[in-house]
């Protein structure tokens, strides 16, 4: 049980990382193209951008909806501390899982810690807002283009116009992906390996 606390460190880790990129970018980079750093050309880029809601830069269409929004995060957030607390007392834990939520758990701290406190210290909450306090703007700066064509004319309503797919994201979003890739895949991994065990048992006992 003491091995826990391991964990949590990972996520302070994650935090840490995360902040400190955040950081660097608001204080060395122009939001938008005209700061933009080309890693591969423009396929990808370090773009310094806000996002003001949820993933993808959806909102919630109401006044008090960032305000909910961030009160639901930090809910969320301290659910999934008690799932690890709890995760690590079961027989059938395994580090990978305890390590995937860790990064999960960092990751969304790491968001909270935009909504909650980005508004008053780096005065970044939109005008329009009731308060600064809980409606800070999430801080992205990692893009990927994808995809950009022009749509062909045949399609209806939508030929002939501009469309691009291009994630921009955080390091607190690679962790959560992360984090919830290895809570899929390794347990299933563990799993067929107990099943192998099994059948060699079973061939060399026959």
């Amino acid at each position: 049980m003491k091995h826990i606390w391991k964990y949590y460190l990972l996520a302070l880790v994650v935090i840490g990382i995360d902040q400190a990129i955040k950081l660097a970018v608001h204080y060395n980079m122009a939001i938008g193209a005209p700061g933009q750093i080309k890693i591969l050309g423009d396929w990808f880029k370090i773009y310094y951008t806000l996002n003001p809601g949820m993933a993808f830069g959806l909102k919630i269409g109401f006044k008090y909806g960032k305000l909910m929004l961030t009160a639901g995060r930090i809910v969320a957030t301290i659910l999934i501390g008690q799932h690890m607390w709890h995760l690590a007392q079961a027989a059938e834990k395994t580090p990978l899982v305890l390590a995937g939520w860790a990064l999960i758990l960092g990751g969304a701290l790491g968001n909270v810690w935009d909504s909650v406190f980005y508004g008053v210290l780096l005065e970044n909450a939109p005008a329009d807002t009731p308060l600064a306090w809980f409606h800070g703007q999430v801080i992205d700066m990692f893009y990927v283009d994808i995809w950009e064509t022009r749509l062909p004319q045949w399609i209806p309503w939508v030929g002939g116009l501009y469309f691009s797919f291009f994630p921009i994201f955080n390091f607190a979003d690679v962790a959560i992906f992360l984090g919830i890739a290895s809570i899929l895949v390794f347990p299933r991994l563990s799993a067929q390996r107990t099943l192998t065990m099994v059948d060699d048992r079973e061939h060399f006992a026959v």
